[in-house]
């Protein structure tokens, strides 16, 4: 098993996102706000560049969804798919990032 975290900044693919990777057999996860360290430093907490870049940039990182849900080693390929399918393209600018961690049990996950 797996624990697979989606950081979603192209919020606008959540629903779409949802519903193919129920389509591929992925149920039971959980979506949470967040946002990117970048746009929670305070101005005192800037480098020189980080400043400049906030002078042209309106919103350098916006807010984004975290989704997270637990999947058989064999679901992950697919998920991986599914997620740079819908996103187009997951290695492009600003638009999320996709990682994996094993685990050893869950609990209180509803059976089939």
């Amino acid at each position: 098993m797996q624990v697979i975290f989606v950081v979603l900044n192209k919020i606008e693919c959540l629903d779409e996102l949802l519903a193919r990777l129920k389509k591929a057999g992925v149920v039971g996860g959980t979506i949470i706000e967040s946002t990117g360290m970048v746009k929670s430093l305070d101005d005192s907490d800037e480098s020189y560049l980080l400043g400049s870049l906030r002078l042209f940039l309106d919103n350098p990182r916006p807010d984004s969804k975290t989704i997270f849900f637990i999947v058989n080693d064999e679901q992950v390929n697919i998920v991986r798919k599914t997620v740079n399918d819908v996103l187009e393209g997951i290695d492009n600018p600003n638009t999320g990032i996709i990682f994996g961690i094993p685990i050893s049990f869950a609990d209180g996950l509803m059976k089939k």
